[in-house]
């Protein structure tokens, strides 16, 4: 009997991630525009997203030309407080995204910032990059300065550093260093590799403590820095490349094969 071998995928990307890496709308949005019919490839309009298309496809939306893809981009910002981070917001509360200088480019939030966080928010014009970075495979380091109220000993920072189970959730065991006491608070510097909802402010109040001020300092090898609220820094596209294990064409690198040793006799 013959196995069944799996057909072979068709060339090229996805029709939506095609123009959602022109910096035309998000992927989802691009889907939304490929079921209104508003994109035709080759003349021919289409309603479904499942369609690969390549470089010699000639791709339209509302009838214009989809300019060539982006190279993949990294800014680092400083999230202010008061801020969501979301395109839009069912409240009316100020975004992320509104707030960024008017020059920049259609981007992605890596992670969040809650609206009482601030400090180091990376953004991105690519959700492949986002997603890698993201992966907990990745298990780059966040780290934060906390502000709390009280004066704790360090003994109390122990249940964090062993992992913590809330309401049924594991947090994973988190760094604590206790830095300084400042009047009636207390900063301390708290390092993790998860990006759960409210994950520090959770774990503090379990072991009876509040935090009246969180600053994200630096994501993996990224780092706030000198950078004041408010203000965008690109990285460096060559930085970007070896930070995340990419070839010249961002691409994901390839292992290299390591030389034998040749053992004197």
């Amino acid at each position: 009997m013959i196995d069944d071998i799996p057909p072979t995928p068709p060339p090229g990307d996805r029709i939506a991630k095609v123009i959602a890496r022109a910096g035309r709308a998000s992927r989802r949005e691009a889907e939304a525009m490929i079921a209104a019919g508003r994109v035709a490839v080759n003349g021919a309009r289409i309603t479904s997203p499942a369609l690969n298309v390549t470089a010699a496809d000639r791709i339209t939306v509302d009838g214009q030309a989809l300019a060539e893809a982006e190279p993949p981009r990294l800014w680092l910002y400083h999230k202010p407080l008061g801020l969501v981070t979301s395109a839009r917001d069912e409240k009316g509360r100020p975004t992320v995204f509104a707030a960024l200088p008017p020059e920049m480019p259609r981007v992605v939030s890596v992670g969040r910032l809650d609206i009482n966080s601030e400090g180091l928010l990376l953004l991105t014009n690519d959700g492949a990059v986002k997603r890698r970075m993201e992966l907990p495979s990745t298990g780059w380091l966040r780290r934060y300065r906390v502000r709390l109220h009280g004066s704790p000993a360090d003994a109390v920072f122990e249940p964090l550093r062993k992992g913590l189970v809330i309401d049924g959730e594991r947090f994973q065991p988190m760094g604590v260093t206790l830095d300084r006491q400042q009047g009636s608070n207390a900063w301390v510097t708290i390092s993790l590799r998860e990006g759960r909802n409210r994950e520090i402010r959770r774990a503090v109040e379990a072991v009876g403590l509040i935090v009246n001020r969180l600053i994200r300092i630096s994501y993996g090898p990224f780092q706030l820095g000198e950078l004041k609220p408010g203000e965008v820094e690109e990285v460096k596209s060559r930085v970007l490349r070896d930070q995340l294990g990419l070839d010249k064409d961002f691409e994901p690198a390839a292992v290299p094969k390591k030389k034998p040793v040749r053992r004197r006799k």
